[in-house]
């Protein structure tokens, strides 16, 4: 059984390696030896280990020093370390763990006893690089998070600057004043994701749902975005007038956020001059279907099962913002609805977000 874990086993003996090797072979671990305690720093200096298999009597540097050595090294991410020693008094085994060590395992070594201490420690490093990455993507995402929040309020605060400095007619402050409210608006749909994504996620949030045009809801979010879509002279096509529309049972301010994100990703992600299509449908087995489809780039097959993850952004598009919530909140929202949200490639391009309740 072949794994991607790397064990360095850090030893002045060449036949104590032969026998962890031995003992691991089953494992299928990638195995590395160091004979001394800077063959063995400089190893994790240029390579990714799992674990530290660390014996503690060795000549020149003790294990011990050696385990303090590493610990106090700040570059080396957090790795842990098994102590292999034949000291067995409780101040010695107490001396290891005071220098960080996670573990020991007592000369002469039993198989049992290595490959279960083994697997505990790639289980604690498992749990620790998960719990990394997602600190490092959450400090990411709230430094985007405050870009957006910035250019958003710098460009209000310009327009009422140029609005007080101006002696322009009343066309141009008309435009300036509806592109101050897009940004508001943008900052307050922004705050919204992150306030109701918190609530669903927690499940503290309560759907209210209630009898509800569903038409209507759809309208408003055409009306918010009307402009948006003349700005990059994208046509939004739509069947609300050609189909009979029926009450629907949901909670209309939760639904009309996911429309808002599904429409205004749609407009984001679309060239210019291009079309979305907004289809409704009532299958006898659902209250609806909705389609919202556009001839954007599209999404790559590897991506679309973690497309609604949080803070899964996809493809980078340069000068788009992109936070890697709104997919999250509309797949709990919709999922909250009892509902199913997927994506489908759009032909000859582009993507085709489908939801049904």
């Amino acid at each position: 059984m072949k794994t991607d874990k790397t064990i360095l086993v850090v030893d002045d003996e060449e036949q104590n390696f032969d026998v962890v090797e031995i003992l691991l072979f089953k494992e299928g671990y990638n195995l590395q030896f160091a004979q001394s305690g800077n063959d063995a720093l400089n190893f994790l200096e240029k390579h990714k280990v799992d674990t530290v298999l660390l014996d503690v009597m060795m000549p020149d540097v003790n294990g011990i020093e050696v385990c303090q050595q590493i610990r106090g090294n700040q570059q080396l991410p957090y790795i842990p370390i098994v102590m292999v020693t034949a000291l067995s008094t409780k101040e010695d085994l107490a001396r290891c763990l005071e220098a960080g060590a996670d573990d020991f395992v007592s000369k002469p070594v039993s198989g049992v006893e290595l490959r279960a201490k083994v697997n505990s420690m790639l289980r604690i490093k498992q749990k620790y690089d998960f719990l990394k990455d997602s600190l490092d993507l959450r400090g990411d995402m709230e430094n985007m998070i405050v870009h957006d929040f910035s250019n958003h309020l710098v460009s209000i605060i310009l327009g009422c600057e140029i609005l007080r400095a101006s002696d322009s007619n009343q066309s141009r402050k008309d435009r300036q004043l509806q592109l101050m409210e897009n940004s508001a608006r943008q900052l307050q749909s922004l705050t919204d994701s992150l306030l109701m994504l918190a609530k669903l996620e927690s499940g503290k949030m309560l759907i209210r749902p209630q009898e509800v045009m569903l038409r209507e809801i759809i309208e408003s979010v055409l009306e918010d975005f009307d402009l948006l879509a003349t700005q990059k002279k994208i046509q939004i096509l739509h069947n609300l007038e050609s189909i009979h529309h029926k009450i629907v049972h949901l909670d209309a301010h939760i639904m009309r956020r996911v429309l808002d994100n599904l429409v205004s990703n749609a407009i984001k992600f679309s060239p210019n001059q291009a079309q979305i299509n907004i289809y409704i449908e009532y299958p006898e087995d659902l209250q609806f279907r909705i389609k919202i489809i556009d001839q954007g780039r599209g999404i790559n097959d590897d991506l679309k099962s973690k497309i609604f993850s949080k803070y899964e952004i996809g493809q980078s598009i340069q000068g788009v913002s992109q936070t890697g919530l709104g997919l999250a909140f509309c797949q709990l929202a919709v999922t909250a609805h009892q509902g199913r949200i997927w994506i489908e490639d759009n032909q000859p391009q582009g993507t085709v977000f489908t939801i049904e309740i």
